[in-house]
């Protein structure tokens, strides 16, 4: 039921991210066919249009299907955080988790580094959760603010 659970939240919180879609959020003949519609349905259908057919890439290549190369890619890690928050901070509190996974993965961090994700995270638990009260956009901070000021993880840090 957990992992159920954990894919659930890592499905929503990616629909979030396809707003800053690489090549704008215009971009492909998925979102020209599902125009002004929102929702997992259309943004996973969508997705797919433009991941099968090429489009979106021809369109970021050409200039042409809506797509443009002049924004800044954009990604929402700390939104895991904030979907997993109650789990994450069980998994901080251990120094390891399915959750304190989905995060790391969410940050990009690769397999090989995640462990030692996770002993960051652990050793600085009372950092992340000062009080009770600290809320998961408080949490995503600090934890971004201590991938920063570590050589290894600054490269992840958004």
């Amino acid at each position: 039921m957990k992992n159920l659970l954990i894919g659930a939240a890592l499905l929503v919180s990616s629909t979030a991210v396809l707003a800053d879609a690489p090549g704008g959020p215009n971009c492909g003949w998925g979102n020209m066919l599902f125009e002004g519609q929102s929702g997992i349905g259309p943004h996973f259908l969508a997705t797919t249009t433009n991941g099968t057919s090429g489009n979106a890439t021809f369109g970021m290549t050409s200039g042409t299907n809506g797509c443009s190369t002049d924004g800044k890619l954009t990604y929402g890690g700390k939104k895991m955080v904030s979907a997993l928050f109650d789990e994450f901070s069980a998994d901080v509190a251990a120094g390891d988790g399915e959750a304190l996974n989905a995060v790391a993965v969410a940050y990009g961090v690769p397999k090989a580094e995640r462990a030692a994700f996770a002993s960051l995270a652990h050793r600085n638990f009372s950092v992340l959760y000062p009080s009770e009260n600290v809320t998961a956009d408080q949490v995503a901070a600090t934890l971004e603010t201590l991938m920063k000021s570590d050589a290894q993880f600054a490269k992840y840090a958004i």
